[in-house]
């Protein structure tokens, strides 16, 4: 099963590639997405994931799978 930090890149890349986002856009701290590039075990805190859901136009089931994968 894929981790928290390569469902969520996916996702965050799939965005970035689209123009559908930028990562000031986003809702990602700088503090979180350093920690996903150099921590695997990574998982952004529930409260600001909730403004990431909303900032990035996450689906539901986008946001299930992160939810799911980091132990939520």
């Amino acid at each position: 099963m894929a981790t928290f930090a390569q469902e969520f890149m996916k996702i965050y890349d799939r965005k970035i590639a689209s123009g559908e986002i930028t990562f000031s856009r986003s809702g990602i701290t700088g503090g979180d997405f350093t920690a996903l590039c150099i921590n695997g075990d990574y998982v952004i805190p529930r409260e600001r994931l909730e403004v990431i859901f909303e900032k990035m136009g996450l689906t539901d089931e986008e946001q299930e799978l992160l939810l799911r994968t980091g132990g939520y």
